[in-house]
């Protein structure tokens, strides 16, 4: 009886490790997996992603001063609208330079 709920307990352990891979096969190459990327801004809720939390809308801009898009820093597509609705808002009331300066040192 106890052997058969240990077997259960992980083959409920594997099956959550599996859920949080991704699986990808190549034609003509074994199937391998990848780790699923979760949003970085996952405990953030949306309100909290606003024009006046400058440190946080600089980690997704670029040195040009281009927003990342969430391909690259794979965030949810709610809260990439959201950074993109607050970085722009930030440009237009001066907060954020169009453009970082880099400092030559």
């Amino acid at each position: 009886m106890k052997d058969n709920k240990e077997n259960n307990n992980t083959t409920n352990n594997t099956n959550n490790n599996e859920e949080d891979l991704l699986k990808i096969s190549l034609v003509n190459q074994g199937v391998f997996s990848r780790k699923k990327k979760k949003c970085p801004l996952a405990g953030f809720e949306i309100s909290e992603v606003n024009y006046k939390n400058l440190t946080l809308l600089d980690k997704f801009l670029s040195e040009r001063g281009k927003i990342y898009p969430s391909r690259v820093t794979h965030v949810s597509p709610k809260k990439q609208k959201a950074l993109a609705i607050a970085i722009k808002r930030a440009r237009q009331l001066a907060l954020l330079s169009p453009i970082k300066k880099i400092e030559v040192s």
